[in-house]
């Protein structure tokens, strides 16, 4: 039988499960993955369309389609969590990782368009690490 996760958003509105048959997992360095995410990359598992069930909050969500069909950004539209959805290509569900409420069986694979990756991420990845906010002084 295969475990199902949950997931949704920061606020709650949003609640989503998928199953844990992910076919690849990618940390996406371009530019574009970039600024959607607000981070040094985004986190993207990939699976099948079908292998999501919507729980709750599907008429608080917002799709953002970049116009050249560079990328995609569905998120909650109260909390601006960003949320699974199908490709533009309709071949796959995109499935934010940090959405999940568990981590997925499948481990990142690959490292993509790593030169377009930020300068400040390797520097970041070598710094000290703590254990919350204030023991960072």
């Amino acid at each position: 039988m295969v475990r199902k996760i949950s997931g949704g958003c920061l606020c709650g509105t949003v609640k989503f499960t998928v199953n844990d048959s992910f076919d690849n997992f990618y940390f996406c360095h371009c530019e574009q993955c970039r600024k959607v995410s607000g981070s040094s990359h985004a986190s993207n598992l990939l699976t099948t369309i079908g292998n999501i069930e919507w729980l709750s909050g599907s008429n608080k969500i917002v799709r953002f389609d970049h116009k050249e069909g560079a990328f995609t950004k569905v998120f909650c539209s109260i909390c601006g969590s960003g949320l699974p959805h199908e490709s533009q290509s309709g071949e796959c569900l995109v499935v934010p990782a940090g959405s999940l409420d568990a981590e997925p069986s499948l481990t990142p694979k690959a490292q993509i368009f790593c030169s377009e990756k930020a300068g400040w991420f390797t520097a970041g990845i070598e710094a000290p690490e703590h254990s919350g906010y204030e023991s960072a002084g």
